[in-house]
């Protein structure tokens, strides 16, 4: 799964030119019985099965280079990823990401090993690979030199706490569909309240909860206008 996520795009690009590096480890390496077993039934008697401390703690202990390495467990009960966690998570040198399977993991790994359970959102998937692949494309953003231009993910939706504004190319008019005329006036300063307007337009209709931060001078005032256009109190 991993391997034809990882062999391919942006972060293939990064790991060959060395800007970082990703292994993945198979938990059942660090089994000792014959079945190579790394979960087991719960005390309680519920149903289901949970991944055992013992190869999780033997795993870490081997990977961990050194007591800064800061280890994560997938998990749908973790704080929600966002571009913040994003941006802590590349500013590592070094992040074990445990990928949560079954009914979840020994409640010890959380307790003594893990620093912070990571959810990519609030359901439930079948394992945490796939929330592990995210993490890591999220992350990787972050990382100098991964995307070709720094000012790319500056501008990224959420980046400012708020979604990205709309963005055109050619052709000019397809189907009838113009491009808006103030992307061609080559007043820069006009373009960039444009866009400002454009994202929080597009904040206060789809995601109106981001807009709970403090806003600027400027974004407070543009609120208010786009508010008064759409006569909402």
């Amino acid at each position: 799964m991993f391997g034809s996520v990882f062999s391919g795009g942006v972060i293939r690009k990064a790991v060959e030119k060395g800007l970082m590096e990703i292994r993945v480890h198979d938990l059942r390496d660090y089994t000792f019985d014959r079945h190579r077993q790394v979960d087991d039934r719960p005390y309680g008697g519920q149903e289901g099965m949970v991944f055992k401390a013992e190869p999780i703690f033997r795993a870490v202990e081997d990977i961990r280079e050194s007591p800064e390495t800061r280890v994560f467990l997938l998990s749908p009960q973790g704080r929600k990823l966002d571009q913040r966690l994003a941006e802590e998570i590349a500013g590592f040198s070094q992040v074990v990401l445990i990928c949560g399977r079954y009914e979840g993991v020994d409640e010890r790994v959380i307790e003594t090993l893990v620093h912070e359970e990571i959810s990519i959102g609030d359901y439930v998937i079948t394992g945490g690979e796939p929330a592990a692949i995210v993490v890591v494309d999220a992350a990787s953003r972050f990382i100098p030199g991964v995307v070709g231009k720094a000012e790319s993910v500056a501008h990224d939706s959420f980046a400012a706490g708020r979604l990205d504004f709309p963005h055109y190319t050619r052709p000019r008019d397809f189907r009838g569909m113009k491009v808006p005329q103030v992307l061609f006036s080559g007043d820069h300063a006009k373009i960039e309240r444009w866009r400002k307007k454009k994202a929080l337009e597009k904040t206060l209709g789809k995601r109106p909860d981001l807009l709970d931060r403090e806003l600027s001078p400027e974004e407070n005032e543009i609120l208010e206008e786009i508010r008064k256009e759409r006569k909402e109190p």
